[in-house]
Parts: structure tokens; C-alpha cells; sequence
């Protein structure tokens, strides 16, 4: 199985140790998707822009750890989407982002960049 991570889980960001025992199987640009700025990490609905991400094999135990931290905060759900590395799971905000920096790179490392 596979996940899409966006954010804070990439490489060399706060939450990347979550990833410890994940197989990194390249980075991808997704389409149909916004990055919004939340603070400490981001948010990603469905839009017209893309988004940096990168793809990693997982395995189960994995992917509930990363369930239970998404869903302490009641703010994701999580949606099957394909990537050149087969289908993979991302982590989509259940919330309005009206009033949040929109991120219009599409990429959560160069969020400092951008005005």
C-alpha cells in the first residue's frame, strides 16, 4: 500500500519521523489539488492547481499510526488517489479554506517564498 504525503511528513520537515519505516518511491506532482497554509502544517482539497508530494510504500501498522494522527485532529479524511507509483492514499481537509493562505506553488517546502 501507498500514501501520498504533502506536508509536514516530507522529508526533513517536523513529522517526517512518522515515515521512519516507509519505502520513499519518489516525488509527484499531483493535479487537481490546493495546498493551504494551517500554521504548523498544511491543507490540501481538490482544485484546479497541483501539489508537491512525494510517494511512499507503507505498510499497515503505518497507515493506522498515520490514521490516529489525522484523526486527532478531526480535520482529514483520507481518499484513494492514483500516482505514477500505482494508487495511493492522501490525506484531504474536511473544511472550508476560506480566509487560509492559499499556497499557490503547490508546495509546502517553499511556503516561506511566496507573499
Amino acid at each position: 500500500m501507498r500514501v501520498i504525503v504533502y506536508g509536514s511528513l516530507r522529508q526533513k520537515q517536523g513529522n517526517h519521523h512518522w515515515m521512519t519505516y516507509a519505502q520513499l518511491l519518489g516525488e509527484h506532482k499531483l493535479e487537481g489539488y490546493e495546498l493551504y497554509d494551517l500554521g504548523y502544517y498544511p491543507a490540501v482539497v481538490k482544485g484546479g492547481g497541483a501539489i508537491e508530494c512525494e510517494v511512499y510504500r507503507i505498510n499497515p501498522s503505518i497507515l493506522t499510526e498515520l490514521d490516529e494522527l489525522k484523526k486527532n485532529s478531526q480535520d482529514y479524511e483520507r481518499e484513494l488517489v492514483p500516482t505514477p507509483y500505482g494508487n495511493a492514499w492522501i490525506y484531504l481537509y474536511k473544511h472550508s479554506v476560506e480566509g487560509l493562505r492559499h499556497i499557490k506553488s503547490g508546495d509546502w517546502l517553499k511556503r516561506h517564498e511566496e507573499n
